[in-house]
């Protein structure tokens, strides 16, 4: 299968190097040319512009935002010149209401549009570890789900309708931050009370909340360990921004998400954009400090 992949980011990148390394051909753009050439050494095979990545059978998106997306594809007009036939595997988290804009076009394009939004970090992505969703039209996932299955722990089947696995990804991320929000939270408290983080979070991550992202998250905050990001505090406050758009749009009230946002602004205004969601827990730990000051 002639596959193209459009946005090497860390996430990406590591799919790219998956798929590579599992025998696939893979032709890449990035609009920054460095990550081009760091996998055309894995042998990948760098595409000179955006639109011979959409000549294949089959193209994969991982693009930052909306607006990155919006200006690769679509406002490029790239989109328009892509193959007629060939699928079109969005991995990115998007808005609500761009998932509904491109069902669309891809529709009146006669091209074929997959939803599958990935939950992991990178180093996940590398080994093929990732959870994906998938939703389209029967026949276009049925065409590329040995290729997520190849990058992928499990594909989780969301239906027909695209837009559906956009809104799961965006309900999981809400609640990841939530997760995060809550143990930086529970770690101050503890602080305060003269308890060390490490002692309390190690407690409940091994009893209580023995979930991956308790477990992969609760010793990035005790050790304050914010960089490499495996996800960015600003891409969580996008991702927040956008539940709260798509809550917004069927009337629902969502408290969590909007205390969330107001957190991950905090942490950005602290310098935490670049930084890991695991940064956000360094705003409840300044109200320990500034308390203790008081």
């Amino acid at each position: 299968m002639d596959i193209g992949f459009i946005g090497l980011g860390a996430m990406g990148a590591a799919m790219v190097a998956n798929l590579l390394e599992k025998g696939h051909a893979v032709t890449v753009w990035n609009r920054s040319p460095t990550p081009v050439q760091d996998l055309a050494a894995l042998g990948a095979t760098p595409a000179g512009s955006v639109e011979k990545t959409l000549q294949g059978d089959v193209v994969f998106s991982m693009l930052a935002d909306d607006q990155a997306l919006q200006d690769v594809l679509l406002d490029s007009g790239a989109l328009a010149k892509a193959r007629p036939g060939l699928v079109h595997v969005n991995l990115a988290t998007i808005s609500v209401a761009l998932a509904h804009d491109l069902v669309g076009r891809h529709a009146r394009s006669g091209l074929g549009y997959v939803a599958a939004p990935v939950f992991g970090r990178p180093a996940v992505a590398r080994t093929g570890g990732l959870n994906i969703l998938a939703a389209g039209e029967a026949g276009a996932v049925a065409r590329v789900t040995p290729l997520l299955e190849a990058l992928a722990a499990k594909v989780w089947p969301m239906g027909e309708d695209p837009v559906r696995a956009n809104v799961v990804k965006l309900a999981g991320n809400l609640m990841l931050v939530s997760a995060v929000e809550a143990m930086g939270e529970a770690a101050a408290l503890g602080r305060a009370h003269g308890v060390p983080a490490g002692d309390l979070l190690d407690m409940l991550t091994g009893s209580l909340f023995a979930a991956p992202a308790y477990k992969i998250y609760a010793p990035m905050i005790v050790e304050e360990r914010y960089q490499p990001a495996g996800f960015k505090l600003g891409l969580a406050l996008k991702d927040v921004r956008l539940a709260l758009a798509a809550g917004d749009a069927a009337s629902l009230a969502l408290p969590f998400a909007s205390l969330a946002r107001d957190s991950l602004l905090d942490a950005q205004a602290h310098g935490g954009s670049d930084q890991d969601l695991a940064a956000l827990a360094g705003v409840s730990a300044r109200r320990v400090s500034l308390a203790d000051e008081a």
